[in-house]
């Protein structure tokens, strides 16, 4: 029985939810996504009770903050700092197009019986072949990824590709190039492939100063895709997730996640 073949496979048997509950959101918020020619940009990195705002504790992205030029090369972070509530970084954007910031993290955990114990582990997939015996007992095997995104544009935007791992976004309308009034489409994919039926939660920024969280709740068609007019324009936290089962194998359990920051701009 080889495991990590089925768990790359997983996602083509899974059941759609909706984005699990959290306690607190978790956030990137650039000061531009918008810039005419090239420069900096700082941005805020948070862990909070109320979208946009610091009031918890700082987001930990130093060993996963990945910034991907257009063209597929990395850019390092600049000046960063981490506070009481929150972590800043500048990023010094240079060349023509979109810029992708992304935090991604990935865990793999199994549980199995072994001579009447129970035995875990937690690891990668290329350690799990030698760490978790192949025939082990009542074996479960967890799976979670999460991507937290959002994107810059130098001068015009640029295409953006998927990464073919886990849950994310892969734009129809350029999530640099979103007005009030216009239609936006979205397609959300799983392992590159669409994921339909998810439940995608987009909520403005300002819940501090509004007695209701309006928050936009849509649900992605067999496509994978969601379509939205833009009402007003601001900062929009988005987030989706997904939980569920191979179909081929019963003992393996994936949850992934998705959030991305995106500005809507006036007319």
């Amino acid at each position: 029985m080889k495991l990590n073949k089925h768990l790359a496979a997983a996602a083509l048997g899974l059941a759609i939810a909706a984005p699990a509950a959290q306690a607190h959101e978790f956030w990137l918020l650039p000061s531009s996504t918008v810039l005419s020619s090239p420069g900096y940009i700082t941005v805020d990195a948070a862990v909070s009770n109320d979208i946009f705002y610091f009031n918890y504790r700082p987001l930990g992205i130093r060993d996963n903050l990945v910034i991907s030029a257009p063209d597929g090369s990395t850019v390092a972070p600049e000046s960063l700092t981490q506070g009481k509530l929150r972590t800043v970084f500048d990023a010094n954007l240079q060349a023509t197009g979109t810029y992708r910031l992304a935090i991604a993290n990935s865990s793999l955990m199994a549980s199995w019986k072994e001579n009447g114990e129970t035995k875990r582990w937690r690891g990668t997939h290329a350690e799990m072949a030698e760490k978790v015996p192949a025939n082990a007992q009542d074996l479960v095997v967890r799976e979670g990824i999460s991507r937290l995104e959002t994107f810059v544009t130098v001068g015009r935007p640029s295409e953006i590709k998927p990464t073919g791992k886990g849950l994310e976004l892969l734009p129809v309308t350029h999530p640099n190039d979103l007005y009030e009034g216009s239609p936006a489409v979205f397609t959300f994919v799983v392992d590159g492939k669409p994921a339909a039926g998810v439940e995608v939660e987009m909520i403005r920024a300002g819940t501090r100063y509004r007695d209701q969280l309006e928050k936009i709740t849509l649900v992605t068609n067999a496509d994978g895709q969601v379509s939205y007019t833009w009402k007003e324009p601001g900062m929009y936290y988005v987030k989706t997730g997904v939980t569920g089962k191979s179909d081929t194998m019963e003992n393996v359990e994936r949850r992934l996640s998705y959030v991305t920051t995106l500005e809507v701009l006036a007319q």
